[in-house]
């Protein structure tokens, strides 16, 4: 079998276009979450800390370093934790709109139809209760 055809076979499988198709939704989602949370979300965080955006945040281990020009020689080492803080929310809050969303499609998902027993099941069950019936007489 050729590449070119076994490619095709692949490819035309429902469940490969599924999760191509899922894959481009959620990376659409994704921007849609990234959004809520730059545009809403950290400044209403930035209001409760006088102006200062949460992905500014940082530690500084040692300052940058200036020369008498005021031209900078040596760059500031700090650890930029706020980006970091920035990207967990967006990670919860796309966590909780997935979840959200599989718990309202498993309500409405229409319950799956009770599997027929199968017919020696029911014989041995007619059977045990006969038995029963017997040693209770």
């Amino acid at each position: 079998m050729g590449l070119i055809t076994e490619f095709k076979e692949f490819i035309s499988r429902g469940n490969v276009v599924d999760l191509a198709v899922g894959v481009v939704i959620g990376a659409a989602f994704g921007k849609i979450v990234t959004a809520l949370v730059d545009g809403i979300v950290m400044p209403a965080i930035g209001a409760f800390t006088k102006g200062v955006s949460v992905s500014d945040w940082k530690y500084v281990l040692k300052p940058s370093q200036l020369d008498s020009a005021g031209k900078e020689v040596a760059a500031e080492l700090a650890i930029r934790y706020g980006m970091f803080l920035q990207t967990i929310i967006d990670f919860l809050l796309i966590a909780l709109v997935i979840f959200l969303f599989l718990k309202a499609y498993n309500r409405v998902r229409a319950p799956q139809a009770a599997a027929a027993t199968p017919e020696d099941i029911l014989l041995l069950r007619e059977i045990r209760d006969e038995l029963k019936n017997r040693q209770a007489l």
